[in-house]
């Protein structure tokens, strides 16, 4: 079977699966999206729904996170990892979304990628999941690692396997596939210790320990 073939029958298997398979970071706006989004970076969903109540609801627009003050947001998120970092990030990415946007989120990978702490992985979450823009397909830990051990790629650098991943997928699946892959590493394929003989792909994975 052909490389793209097996694809689409991994697409097909995981989607009725997961037929629930969505972008579990909360929010109520893209803006919200976004700053979830950059929150996650080394860190879990649940760690940051866990702080983001308090944060959008002290900051809901980036009008308002703009003119926050470090020490206040590093106290909300200190428990995201990195929160320093972080809080600086939000803070001036909220501010060149005013000063450059008009407080309006852009809607291209070139644009998004030039705010502060938004990189290629946050950018196509934001296009995909908020405005149903398939410019690419999020490569996190679990896409990595799942899409390595189903050989669809060779790579270990998330531009080279999202560069791979696109030619075997149909656009309108870029989005879907992510969640699907983020999934099943969520729930079956779990890094350490996978449930092979409870996968519904270990018929056709090469890496399946049965």
């Amino acid at each position: 079977m052909k490389k793209k073939e097996r694809a689409q029958e991994i697409f097909q298997i995981l989607d009725q699966q997961f037929q629930d398979a969505h972008c579990e970071l909360h929010h109520q706006s893209p803006f919200q999206l976004l700053i979830a989004t950059i929150l996650s970076a080394q860190c879990t969903d649940v760690q940051v729904n866990k702080v983001t109540p308090l944060l959008f609801k002290k900051y809901p627009s980036a009008k308002d996170l703009a003119k926050a003050k470090n020490n206040d947001v590093e106290k909300i998120i200190n428990s995201t990892g990195f929160y320093k970092n972080k809080a600086k990030n939000i803070i001036l990415c909220a501010d060149q979304i005013n000063q450059h946007f008009k407080g309006e989120l852009p809607k291209s990978i070139g644009e998004l990628t030039k705010l502060a702490g938004v990189g290629r992985k946050t950018a196509n979450v934001l296009l995909g999941n908020a405005f149903n823009i398939n410019e690419g397909i999020v490569v996190d830990t679990h896409v990595k690692r799942i899409s390595n051990l189903l050989k669809l790629t060779k790579h270990s650098d998330p531009i080279k396997i999202e560069k791979d991943l696109v030619k075997l997928f149909e656009r309108d699946q870029w989005t879907k596939i992510s969640h699907l892959m983020i999934f099943l590493g969520r729930k079956i394929c779990i890094a350490r210790r996978p449930k092979c003989n409870e996968c519904s792909l270990n018929k056709i994975c090469p890496s399946a320990k049965l």
